[in-house]
């Protein structure tokens, strides 16, 4: 009937995410929590989480003067902060 060639497939759309799978991280809340609050302003927290490059900018420049590390304080303490790898941290 038609001369035209059937239409391509595509293939289906890749996944949004590692946490859009429910996958967690292996780092826990509380211990990021705990090195944010308490040694922060070193870039430990950061180290934890896998965030090297990260964790070296905040060790050399104090934790940004003390706002970088205040910043990372409250977001790590409110969640907003994944590992290095895109997943939530456990609690």
């Amino acid at each position: 009937m038609s001369d035209f060639p059937p239409p391509p497939a595509f293939p289906p759309p890749p996944p949004a995410g590692p946490s859009s799978s429910g996958e967690q991280s292996d780092k826990e809340w509380l211990v990021a929590v705990l090195l944010s609050w308490f040694v922060g302003g070193l870039g430990i927290d950061r180290f934890y989480l896998g965030h090297t490059g990260l964790g070296i900018a905040k060790l050399l420049t104090g934790g940004g003067c003390g706002l970088w590390w205040l910043i990372d304080a409250i977001l790590i303490t409110v969640g907003s902060v994944n590992d290095a790898q895109g997943r939530p941290l456990r609690r």
